[in-house]
């Protein structure tokens, strides 16, 4: 075999070759895990936030007390500027916040906010007005708002069912009452007007302004700083609570409604001055339950008359019809020139009320010797045995006594 000769310029065409190779598939090495990832769907990817939008894209469920932070902060019933105002909150203002949803956060509804639900599906209790009852399955509950009417109320808060209770606000538009903010209901906030406070607040009731303070100054108490105008505004909450809690006929809030609009009036009161505004229109509709409530029993009382009256009218009219089921026949007696008989017994005709003859009559027994002629042309019945008579093919009635009807 011939041996193969040596040549140094191939060497290094193979030495420059492998070199090129080498540099592409290091390339390949660094490129691949780049296209890689940039192909991979299940890879995670930075997200692009909106301004005041929270890197959270759904709901997260929590529950604190926040502290308002701005003046005029409008509050929403739904997460974002496009829905609908459903009032204000001031700096220092406290809300319970129950989640967060995209830079928002969902409040328990604070004092002077209100819902609205159908009037088709509210049945009111007459023994205390002021609360109604569901009748319907499924009834929806929709954000109240002074800037919206009624119908236009379109964010559904909560889903109600039959038999469930509902505390009216003695207002009525477009078919719809106006109610205090059911359980499970919520309004929304912009999350950069709240801060979170380290000592929560008991969770304040929709339709109540504030939650009591556990200790408060009592007037008169020498060793007491001065009270303060939420110390006048609590003092004059408890006083409408205890006159509310009193029977409708009893209630009088004019000195309360006095003080609480000075305090609403007042320019430096500050959250008391709220409070008390809002207060003062709670009282307005107690008032406007109780001034129902008195029309309705006045009107049962009045039915109730009515009704006794009718009663004692039907029954006195009763008592003056006579009992007509002994009568043979009734109708208008008049004298009889066709149907005659013989000896001195004379003969009449009873007539119905179209004037055509029902049936022929006579007198017998004691009733033959009377005389009828003032009956004639009148009403009567008369009580006798029926008879056929062939000669008129009529009934025959041999009366023994007859009674004028008219």
């Amino acid at each position: 075999m011939q041996a193969r000769a040596y040549s140094p310029e191939r060497s290094v065409r193979v030495t420059v070759y492998l070199g090129w190779v080498l540099a592409g598939l290091l390339a390949l090495v660094l490129i691949l895990p780049a296209v890689g990832l940039a192909q991979d769907a299940n890879v995670p990817r930075s997200p692009v936030l909106l301004p005041n939008e929270a890197a959270v894209a759904g709901p997260v469920n929590e529950s604190y007390v926040a502290e308002v932070t701005g003046n005029d902060v409008f509050i929403r019933s739904g997460p974002g500027t496009q829905f609908y105002q459903c009032g204000k909150l001031y700096a220092g203002d406290r809300v319970q916040v129950i989640k967060s949803q995209q830079g928002w956060s969902a409040i328990i509804p604070p004092p002077g906010c209100f819902s609205w639900i159908s009037m088709q599906y509210v049945s009111i209790n007459l023994q205390n007005p002021t609360m109604g009852v569901v009748t319907g399955d499924n009834v929806g509950v929709y954000t109240g708002s002074d800037t919206e009417e009624a119908k236009y109320s379109t964010s559904k808060q909560v889903v109600l069912g039959r038999g469930q209770a509902v505390k009216l606000l003695g207002e009525e538009k477009d078919d719809y009452y106006k109610i205090a903010p059911p359980q499970g209901a919520c309004l929304w906030v912009s999350g950069q007007f709240l801060q979170s406070v380290d000592k929560p607040l008991a969770k304040v009731p929709a339709v109540e302004p504030a939650a009591r303070p556990t200790t408060v100054k009592k007037p008169g108490d020498p060793n007491a700083a001065p009270l303060t105008g939420l110390d006048l505004y609590y003092s004059l909450s408890d006083k409408v609570k205890a006159e509310h809690n009193k029977p409708l006929a009893e209630q009088n809030y004019t000195d309360m409604k006095k003080k609480l609009a000075e305090l609403a009036a007042s320019k430096d009161g500050g959250r008391a001055a709220r409070y008390a505004d809002f207060t003062l229109k709670q009282v307005e509709r107690y008032e406007l339950a109780g001034k129902v409530g008195k029309e309705l029993e006045q009107q049962n009382k009045q039915l109730l008359q009515t009704t006794e009256k009718i009663d004692e009218a039907r029954t006195t009219k009763l008592a003056q019809v006579p009992d007509r089921s002994k009568f043979a026949v009734m109708g208008t007696l008049e004298t009889s020139s066709v149907y005659t008989g013989t000896g001195q017994t004379k003969r009449y005709r009873v007539l119905d009320e179209a004037g055509k003859t029902i049936c022929y009559v006579t007198p017998t027994g004691q009733a033959v010797n009377a005389d009828f002629s003032k009956l004639i042309g009148h009403k009567v019945g008369l009580v006798g045995k029926i008879e056929p008579h062939e000669a008129t093919a009529r009934a025959f009635i041999e009366f023994t006594e007859i009674v004028q009807l008219d």
